[in-house]
Formats: structure tokens, C-alpha cells, sequence
């Protein structure tokens, strides 16, 4: 097996891992994190919690590993983007892991939530939802918009260099449009709520192109021409 078709299959693992855990992960804690009596709802789901924070902690590393893995070959068609890709994805995983501390944070916050009496309650519910808006902040508005930066860079080195079909390579550079533009919205917008169900809805076509992207990947791999054109170029 080449190095080519190595990176091809590596790359689509990450990606089926990336992708699916970030997913189960907003699922399990998503609607509890988002209800209005949150505190009371994370100390009565520990254990989703716990689970969905650990899938979240997947994501971000597989997330990070996916530019990683594509970098030596992305590098030899534009160094540049390739490793441009890399430094945004690292930052996604850091805004990732930011919010995945606020998630264990809201843990911990609502033990005491459950045990506090009347005057300390109100303290703790405006700590809570500082916490909240730091999540919000770093997992669904600037890790999402690392995502959409790192991720653009290395699907326009694919377009370009037809390592992959260009039909798929526009279809993420449309889906990561899609998710960028919602994104910056809800940044610019007069107040940040939790959006998290939002931005899962529009990024359901790009994950469903990552999911087709990775089975493609480990299947037939990058596109041999593409890889035989590179070779001649470098002898």
C-alpha cells in the first residue's frame, strides 16, 4: 500500500470520527445544556453529560488530526493552504477543548446549584451562564469559523489539483459557505444565544459530504492521474 492511498484511508477514518462524534456529542447535551432550567437538568443527566463532553473531546482531536493527515500530500500542490489548514484546525481544536472544560464547568457548577440554599442560588445561575456564553463563543461561533477556514484552505488545494472529484470539492466549499455565512451572523448579531441546534441543521449537507468524502477516500483514494501528474513534475 502507498503513502498515497495510507493518507486517503487515515484521512476518512478521522473524518467518519470527527464527524460522528461531534454529532452524537451535541445530541446528547444539546437540549439539555439549552434548557432553561439547565442546571438543574445537567445535575439530573451526569452521565450524558460525561458522555457527550468525551465524544466532544473525539471530535476535536480527530477534527485537528484530519489536516494533519492531509498535509504531505496537500503540500506538494500548495504548501501554503496546506499548512494553513493545519494552523486553523489546530485552533478549532483548541476552541473545542475551550468548550468541552465549560461543559465539565456547568457539571460541577450544578452539584452546587442542587445544594445551595436561596441566596446563593442566584450567584451561581449568573456564573453558569457566563459559562454558557463562553461555550457558545468558543464551540459554536470562532471554533466554527477555524472549521470553515481550515477546512476551505485544504478543499480548494483538493479542487485544484483534481485529487479528489470536483464535484465533491465544491460540494464542502458550498456546505462550508452555507455554515461560515450562519456563523458570522450569529456573531455580528445584538445578542449571543445558545445556536447550537441552528448550526447543527446547516451543517447537515457538509457533514453529509464528509461522510461521502471519507467513504470515497477509503475506497478508491485520491485520484491516481492527479497523483502520476505530481510524480512527473517532481523527476
Amino acid at each position: 500500500m502507498n503513502t498515497y492511498k495510507k493518507t486517503a484511508i487515515i484521512t476518512g477514518i478521522l473524518l467518519i470520527i470527527a464527524t460522528a462524534a461531534g454529532l452524537l456529542g451535541n445530541a446528547l447535551t444539546g437540549s439539555i445544556v439549552g434548557a432553561p432550567d439547565y442546571l438543574v437538568q445537567i445535575a439530573a443527566n451526569k452521565n450524558l453529560i460525561v458522555a457527550g463532553a468525551l465524544l466532544a473531546f473525539v471530535a476535536a482531536a480527530g477534527s485537528a488530526g484530519i489536516a494533519i493527515s492531509l498535509y504531505p500530500v496537500l503540500r506538494k500542490h500548495g504548501e501554503g493552504l496546506a499548512l494553513g489548514s493545519v494552523g486553523f484546525r489546530l485552533i478549532e481544536g483548541v476552541f473545542y477543548l475551550v468548550s468541552v472544560l465549560g461543559l465539565f464547568s456547568l457539571l460541577s457548577l450544578s452539584q452546587e446549584y442542587a445544594s445551595a440554599g436561596a441566596q446563593s442560588a442566584p450567584a451561581i445561575q449568573v456564573l453558569g451562564e457566563l459559562i454558557v456564553s463562553v461555550r457558545v463563543w468558543a464551540g459554536f461561533v470562532l471554533g466554527v469559523i477555524a472549521f470553515c477556514l481550515g477546512a476551505g484552505m485544504y478543499y480548494y488545494v483538493l479542487y485544484r489539483s483534481r485529487l479528489i472529484p470536483r464535484w465533491l470539492s465544491c460540494w464542502g466549499l458550498a456546505g462550508l459557505l452555507l455554515l461560515f455565512s450562519m456563523t458570522m451572523a450569529i456573531a455580528l448579531g445584538e445578542r449571543i444565544s445558545a445556536p447550537s441546534g441552528m448550526l447543527v441543521l446547516l451543517a447537515v449537507p457538509l457533514a453529509l459530504q464528509e461522510m461521502v468524502l471519507a467513504v470515497w477516500l477509503i475506497a478508491k483514494g485520491f485520484n491516481q492521474s492527479a497523483v502520476a501528474s505530481l510524480s512527473e513534475k517532481a523527476e
